[in-house]
């Protein structure tokens, strides 16, 4: 008789489903994306029902002392994606000045992350909120947003400390009275970053395609680059260069830079262990190197909480 294969049905039950899930022409692209990345979700945890050891519990919290044996240890930076995987929430909040109004974000796009498998990192961003202080705009919600990393490489300090990581990002249609992009839109990118002693380099390139409205949007493309320095067991500093290429819509051919200098401070228990939450408190301002930009002089303060 042959023996059962519990652990790898399961896989095959999940991808029949999503092969189910692509050929029904009833459903939304953008919603046969968020199902896909739930299917992925369930079929990640998963790996934890065979041979564990360690309550889930104890399996979840440990995932980012899993991950620092695998990659480097510099501080993720303010504006752009981490090339690392981590598990945490941000809480953020940044105010900038655009023409006419000053433009407060609760929220600035960040939520929380899961890390599963040692290779993905899931992301779930909560719709922020933007208070304009001006009578030409309406207040409200943005976009939601969902985000998979895949690590493609990487090695801690023993190892090239570097890390490359592709990213794909998926942003939700937006509430009737929203302040981000006017349909639903992906972004893939692609991330990388290397480090030599107390100093590091950090770079992600990407692109902004809507699956709408294209000519009222247009398409960009972003490279951003960070420069960072570790300077004491707790602190760290960063100067990033944050640039959007724009095609086709009403910005066609514009290009808006920012340099973003950061600064970040770490606390954490003095009878600290891998396993215990880290809070890192940072801030910094995106100030417009461009003739042309839609905001200036935005500053972002956050809390973040690694689990």
């Amino acid at each position: 008789m042959r023996a059962p294969r519990p652990s790898y049905m399961g896989v095959e039950d999940h991808f029949s489903t999503f092969r189910n899930l692509l050929s029904n022409r009833n459903i939304p692209v953008h919603k046969q994306l968020f199902i896909f990345y739930l299917l992925l979700t369930s079929l990640l945890c998963g790996e934890h029902q065979v041979g564990a050891q360690q309550t889930p519990y104890e399996q979840f919290r440990a995932h980012n002392a899993q991950m620092a044996a695998v990659q480097p240890l510099w501080m993720g930076p303010l504006i752009q994606t981490d090339s690392r995987l981590s598990q945490a929430m941000r809480f953020s909040v940044a105010n900038g000045y655009a023409p006419g109004a000053q433009v407060i974000s609760y929220g600035n796009n960040h939520g929380i992350s899961v890390v599963e498998a040692r290779r993905f990192q899931i992301d779930f961003d909560p719709p922020s909120f933007f208070r304009n202080h001006s009578a030409a705009f309406k207040d409200g919600f943005g976009n939601a947003f969902t985000q998979v990393k895949y690590r493609i490489a990487s090695g801690n300090a023993e190892h090239g400390n570097f890390a490359v990581t592709a990213i794909v990002t998926h942003g939700f249609a937006p509430r009737a009275y929203q302040n981000a992009m006017l349909t639903a839109f992906e972004c893939p990118k692609l991330a990388s970053g290397i480090a030599r002693g107390r100093f590091n380099v950090q770079s992600v390139l990407g692109g902004v395609l809507p699956m709408g409205k294209v000519a009222l949007q247009g398409r960009a493309i972003e490279w951003n680059v960070t420069g960072q320095v570790h300077p004491s067991a707790h602190v760290w500093f960063d100067v990033e260069d944050n640039a959007t290429f724009n095609y086709g819509g009403p910005n066609d051919g514009k290009t808006q830079n920012f340099l973003t200098p950061a600064a970040f401070y770490m606390v954490r228990r003095k009878d600290w262990a891998p396993t215990h939450a880290i809070v890192v408190f940072d801030t910094g301002m995106q100030i417009a190197t461009s003739s042309f930009y839609l905001y200036n002089h935005n500053l972002v303060s956050e809390m973040r909480v690694l689990f």
